[in-house]
């Protein structure tokens, strides 16, 4: 059997900032790189609090999923890093308005520090389309 990958890239998400990809599509699965809240017209990190950049990143990674030809319903492992384990509960709030049952499997670890000051940051892997 032959492998092969894919890039997927879309406007409708920020574009990578360094060598990497929006997402990959390996086979019947998609990989997305991680996601944080940036703006993808301006590439500014949204302000304000870690719920509105959540909803940012889910809105980023919706984008790049649906430009895979996937779908949040599809996605079987979110993983997400944040600074600060007390913005958990707002986190997951986010999480809860976009997801439905069958949840997705999920990670979430506090890290030191995350890419342009970004509070949170999700990646994740889902079915193709």
């Amino acid at each position: 059997m032959a492998y092969t990958r894919e890039e997927i890239a879309t406007r409708s998400a920020p574009a990578a900032i360094g060598p990497y990809s929006q997402a990959i599509r390996a086979g019947e699965m998609v990989f997305t790189s991680g996601q944080i809240p940036l703006e993808p017209a301006s590439g500014s990190i949204v302000s304000g609090s870690v719920e509105r950049q959540a909803e940012q990143v889910m809105q980023n990674l919706k984008a790049v999923l649906e430009a895979a030809g996937s779908s949040f319903e599809r996605v079987v492992k979110f993983t997400c890093f944040i600074t600060d384990m007390a913005d958990f509960p707002a986190v997951n709030a986010v999480f809860e308005r976009h997801l439905s049952s069958p949840y997705p499997a999920r990670s979430c670890v506090q890290v030191a520090a995350l890419p342009k000051a970004a509070a949170v940051e999700v990646e994740a892997i889902a079915l193709a389309g």
